[in-house]
């Protein structure tokens, strides 16, 4: 199932609107680490597609 998700970064607060797709119950988007060189975020879905 494809979904659009947004990305919020913890340290830096930037956010990321990107496309994925979910998997086995996870979430799989390819986003490894913000643009500060953290890797730690929250990730919210928004839209989910057939």
């Amino acid at each position: 199932m494809r979904i659009k998700v947004r990305i919020h970064c913890k340290r830096c607060g930037e956010r990321f609107v990107l496309r994925g797709r979910m998997e086995q119950g996870q979430i799989q988007t390819g986003f490894k680490r913000c643009i500060c060189d953290n890797c730690e975020f929250i990730i919210e879905v928004m839209e989910k597609h057939a």
